[in-house]
């Protein structure tokens, strides 16, 4: 039995003014790679905005200009950047951020919805996984054929490789694509999103297996090891559910329940060491540790506050900082000069076209047959499906390191991943044409709305610190009077802006608060501690009568959510939309401080007041309160539609008894009327 000696290899230098290259030592020349990955990644990213790409292809580029395919030829870079003696510790902690990444993909993969999915879902997802596979039984004959050394490894476990690469769905990926084409929760977003939540499961059952097969290096002292390898899988599943899951239910209560901020912090740090001890034990099996993370999280319960709070403390840190490490090493491995004759670059175009009909072509058609979906959806979801990522490059790194996958090879299926991720989002906008129901951009309504007797706002808040003043607002809009000139209940809907990032949180956030494409109108389930503020503030507030209150969230890149509220608005034929300015003052000491929210919710405002058809109102909250000896308001006429709607609401601050109303009129060649107006 092997093992490895780093007596070598030193942690950190003694600095530069002994003379030392601290580029020749382990923890200095880690932070420059990280930096480094991290800053490129970042940078591609932002690049490939503009054409709506997931983020996961800006990192699997990172990793791949890293590597020998571009800034890997020139070795000086190579052995100053990414010398061999650091790979084992590169790849040690990628694996570690790759670990507790699939922790966090089990944590947002909830079994009721493979559960509730239904008959569709199912076969969409089945025909997805069997044909692609199906197909890849004639790429890997074509492969071991063609490609010099692959005969070495045994059919069986090159074909499962094989067929697992051609025939996954990668789910995180899928939901970032769907939320950025605003699709999640429409009919073909949330078909895709069941069919992939039951492929991710699947795929993961045809890898350990495969794993099991391949063993160590692809050579078998015996068939009985990959039989024990994959039984001892199966008993550790089992005992997950039947032992562990129980166990964590107990754990998620526990920490939900109390206020205790002892016990909340040691249930996660306990929960945080049971992702390695879990992946320890998958690995000791023979299974790869992150099969031991993923299933860990897919057992922890969904319908508490726990789960939430595990991906609010790692999912930064992890998805941020330590999972591009993993594309790097990726990237390092991946020698795209491998594939230099023609024969090789036709083996690409093989595998790309077969992984690509394999996929869209069962996938559409059983959405035709057996779901009914129009041509497009049906053809539009085939694409969905075909989605690669992560998942896909963690299928190809196991199987090199088992050596199933020779370089060759594993440079054409890193290609093929990559190539079938990119074209997502462009075909997907070429072929689906959402129906009106589903388009942000509605017409402007046509008939004037009438006079009724109660008041429409839509009010739009960040958190609770826009509530107070918002209440505030309405609380002077109250009448007491109950007749046919002032309306006598306020309807007040209230939307949350939330802005969506690629965390993992946000796609769960989405699909709880979006329906169609759009926000949901009505009770919504809010589960963050920030917005239990809000609609507990509200729902006080309502008691008091005469408001009626409807909670709503939009969640929303800055530059859509301004669609999201025009859409609101004209739904519900509100008259005045009211948005939060984009900066507040606070008390620090005897000081006010001017703090920014930031120029894209300045922008998101201007958006909305040049586009909505009603009236649109800006609160700057300077923290003024109404106060029992009462508040004088002034309102500045200038004319126009905008300050008929300001004289309107104004007649209603009137009837307020702590409030007087002082109007400013300008008419003609300057002169200025004062009226002040008491109850």
């Amino acid at each position: 039995m092997g093992f490895n000696v780093t007596n070598s290899i030193k942690t950190s230098s003694d600095g530069v003014w002994q003379g030392e290259n601290t580029l020749h030592y382990a923890f200095p020349l880690l932070i420059i790679q990280t930096t480094l990955v991290v800053f490129l990644s970042r940078l591609l990213a932002f690049l490939l905005k503009p054409l709506r790409q997931p983020k996961v292809v800006a990192e699997i580029l990172a990793g791949i200009m890293l590597g020998p395919s571009a800034f890997g030829r020139n070795k000086t870079f190579t052995n100053c950047i990414f010398p061999s003696w650091s790979t084992p510790i590169l790849e040690c902690v990628s694996n570690i951020g790759l670990l507790f990444f699939l922790f966090l993909v089990g944590l947002e993969l909830d079994l009721n919805t493979i559960h509730k999915s239904g008959k569709k879902a199912i076969g969409i997802a089945f025909a997805g996984i069997s044909l692609p596979f199906l197909f890849s039984i004639g790429v890997a004959f074509v492969l071991r054929k063609i490609i010099k050394g692959i005969d070495s490894v045994g059919y069986g476990e090159f074909f499962l490789f094989i067929g697992v690469s051609l025939s996954i769905t990668a789910f995180p990926v899928l939901a970032r694509i769907l939320a950025e084409l605003r699709l999640l929760t429409t009919q073909i977003g949330e078909m895709a999103m069941a069919a992939a939540a039951f492929n991710d499961v699947a795929a993961w059952i045809l890898l350990a297996l495969a794993i099991a097969l391949a063993g160590g290096g692809g050579v078998h002292h015996s068939p009985l090891i990959s039989l024990w390898v994959f039984l001892s899988g199966i008993g550790f599943v089992v005992f997950m559910f039947l032992i562990i899951r129980p166990i964590m239910i107990w754990v998620a209560k526990k920490s939900s329940n109390g206020n205790n901020n002892i016990v909340e912090e040691t249930c996660i740090c306990l929960t945080l060491v049971g992702v390695m001890l879990f992946g320890f034990m998958t690995d000791f099996i023979g299974i790869h540790a992150i099969f031991g993370g993923f299933i860990f999280g897919l057992i922890i319960p969904k319908n508490g506050d726990f789960s939430e709070k595990l991906i609010l403390r790692i999912e930064d840190f992890v998805s941020g900082l330590l999972l591009p490490l993993y594309f790097a090493s990726s990237g390092i491995k991946t020698n795209i000069s491998q594939i230099h004759s023609v024969k090789a670059w036709g083996l690409v175009v093989l595998v790309v076209s077969t992984a690509c009909v394999g996929k869209v072509l069962g996938t559409f058609v059983v959405g035709i047959m057996l779901c009914s979906m129009p041509m497009r959806e049906a053809l539009a979801l085939g694409f969905l499906m075909n989605t690669k990522g992560l998942v896909e490059l963690i299928v190809l790194n196991i199987g090199k390191e088992k050596k199933v996958l020779d370089d060759e090879t594993f440079a054409i299926l890193v290609i093929m991943a990559l190539f079938t991720t990119f074209i997502t989002t462009p075909i997907v906008m070429a072929i689906h044409k959402p129906s009106s129901t589903q388009n942000p951009q509605l017409e402007k309504p046509q008939k004037k709305i009438k006079k009724q007797n109660n008041l429409r706002i839509l009010a739009c808040l960040r958190g609770p610190r826009d509530a107070r003043a918002l209440i505030n607002l309405i609380e002077s809009l109250r009448s007491e009077k109950n007749n046919n000139n002032y309306a006598s209940v306020t309807k007040l809907y209230v939307m949350r802006l939330v802005e969506f990032t690629d965390r993992l949180s946000s796609i769960s956030m989405v699909q709880r608060a979006r329906k169609n494409g759009f926000p949901f109108i009505g009770r919504v389930l809010f589960r963050d501690d920030a917005t239990d503020q809000v609609g507990a503030a509200f729902e006080a507030y309502s008691t008091l009568g005469k408001v009626i209150v409807r909670p709503t969230m939009a969640i929303s890149g800055l530059s859509d959510l301004d669609e999201d509220i025009i859409h609101v608005a004209e739904k519900k034929r509100v008259e005045l939309i009211i948005l939060p300015f984009d900066k507040y003052w606070q008390m620090e000491g005897n000081e006010e401080v001017e703090i920014h929210a930031g120029h894209g919710w300045r922008m998101a405002n201007e958006r909305v007041m040049s586009q909505a058809w009603c009236s649109v109102a800006v609160v700057v909250d300077r923290g003024l309160q109404l106060v029992d000896n009462g508040m004088r308001i002034c309102i500045v006429f200038f004319g126009g539609a905008d300050c008929s709607k300001a004289l309107e609401i104004g007649s209603r601050m009137v009837e307020h008894p702590a409030i007087r109303v002082t109007l400013v009129r300008f008419i003609h060649h300057g002169s200025t009327n004062f009226d002040e107006v008491e109850r």
